[in-house]
């Protein structure tokens, strides 16, 4: 062998080593689909999508289970963490791991339920601060809008929050009051200005104070108590002030299936606007819940059969965007468990860790392949967010990676959940899909260390 032989073979192999983690498998979720692919990643990136069978090197590798399909890591736009201020009933830590647990290695969390809420530059330092040192997967947040602090939205933006929520009607804590749709559009207006986008939890409070009271442990009694015109009357305000405005504006917890053709209409006539919906509302049903069941109580609510099957019409028809959790855990004592009273119960689910396993569970029984669960747990999320190196499996995207094996199936048991507080509407339900491993930069989630990064919008 020549001299220059032998230093060729040493670079080549030097280039083969160059990874710091090789992950290979049969089924790799990549842009291309579910295929047979080596992923090479270099400091917390994807640096190299090759064929299986190309025998990348590096210093830690992972073979990827024939029963097993690598995921890019799930991200969740809609998590309340709670801390500080509430975090007995959730905070970053607890919060974190579930994502973590559930294959979700993003999170942005919501403005409001915390003390003091995320409507001002030093409350989000406090905020900030609180999360750091407990993130075991990636942190950003959401802004709120808020009578009277108009002011402090552009710091606000400038600082990095993702854009900025706001309530149409009482928002459940009396420290993050309800715009009226006029503030609303002012709010927006003032959006535009610097690109950002107004996120709404569109349900109408005229509508529900003239709606019939949701005291007792009935549920059809609290079901209507928040009817759907109410959501209906606040969606058609956001597509008309989102309209007038010319912001981007996004319709929070789609529960409504009514409002899915005045959506349709508005997203032909070029309004800037986006809407999710959550897994409660596409697995559970009216039908089912047991009188008292207070676990199932969120805002707006469960709704029937019927009104489930045109949701997951909705999102085939790409007329809804993403899925995410609307993740709103309370202590177990303010969910009134002893007396299943409705009306005055916490409204909010807590299924953070569940989300891909409760949709693949029903998504399979349609026939929707995953990944077009993943297109909307995942990428459509992160384009929702403007994270524009997360959500697939690409060449410079970051490193985050769930493995999955779908075939595989668990019984749902609060207690084995890292939610704070050990109560669900899932509990004892068998579901398809068991996320065995999550991955940030390239790094195992070891829930010993907390590896996660506070992200910040146009950074991440």
């Amino acid at each position: 062998m020549s001299i220059n032989e032998a230093v060729e073979r040493e670079a080549n192999s030097a280039a083969k080593a160059q990874f710091d983690l090789v992950l290979r498998g049969e089924r790799i979720l990549t842009t291309a689909g579910i295929t047979a692919r080596e992923i090479g990643v270099r400091d917390g990136k994807i640096v190299a999508i090759e064929p299986l069978g190309n025998n990348l090197e590096g210093k830690r590798v992972i073979e990827v289970g024939a029963d097993e399909v690598l995921l890019p890591g799930l991200v969740d736009t809609h998590v309340h963490v709670n801390e500080p201020g509430r975090t007995e009933w959730e905070g970053f830590e607890s919060a974190t791991k579930a994502a973590a647990a559930g294959g979700v290695t993003t999170i942005v969390d919501m403005p409001l339920n915390t003390i003091p809420p995320t409507v001002t530059l030093e409350n989000l330092e406090i905020k900030k601060a609180a999360a750091a040192p407990k993130a075991y997967v990636n942190v950003g947040f959401w802004g709120g809008a808020i009578p009277g602090n108009k002011g402090n939205l552009r710091e606000l933006h400038d600082a990095g929050v993702f854009g900025f929520k706001c309530f149409l009607l009482h928002s459940g804590v009396d420290e993050f009051p309800a715009l009226t749709v006029d503030e609303m559009e002012e709010d927006m207006a003032e959006l535009k200005s610097f690109d950002s986008l107004m996120i709404v939890h569109a349900e109408d409070s005229s509508s529900i104070d003239h709606a019939p009271d949701a005291e007792g442990d009935q549920y059809d009694r609290f079901l209507k108590s928040r009817p759907r015109g109410a959501e209906n009357v606040a969606i058609a305000q956001v597509i008309e002030r989102a309209r007038w405005t010319g912001v981007r504006a996004h319709v929070l917890h789609l529960s409504s299936s009514d409002a899915l053709a005045m959506i349709k209409t508005a997203k032909a006539d070029g309004v800037k606007i986006t809407v999710e919906t959550c897994p409660h509302y596409l697995t559970l049903l009216a039908e089912e819940i047991p009188n008292g069941a207070t676990a199932y109580k969120c805002c707006p609510p469960i709704r029937e059969a019927s009104n489930r099957e045109l949701l997951w019409k909705g999102l085939e028809e790409g007329i809804i965007d993403c899925i995410v959790s609307d993740h709103s855990p309370s202590t177990i004592d303010l969910k009134d468990v002893e007396n299943g009273d409705f009306g005055v119960a916490w409204g909010g689910v807590a299924s953070l860790q569940l989300g891909l396993s409760l949709i693949w569970t029903e998504a399979q029984k349609r026939g929707i392949a995953l990944e077009k669960v993943i297109s909307w747990m995942s990428t459509k999320p992160s384009e929702l967010a403007g994270l524009k190196n997360k959500g697939a499996i690409a060449l410079g995207n970051d490193a985050d990676f769930a493995l999955f094996a779908p075939e595989d199936a668990f019984v749902v048991d609060v207690k084995k959940l890292h939610h704070k507080n050990p109560i669900s509407p899932y509990h004892g339900k068998t579901l398809a899909g068991v996320v065995r491993k999550s991955i940030l930069a390239g790094e195992d989630i070891d829930f010993q260390t907390p590896k996660g990064k506070l992200i910040r919008r146009g950074e991440a």
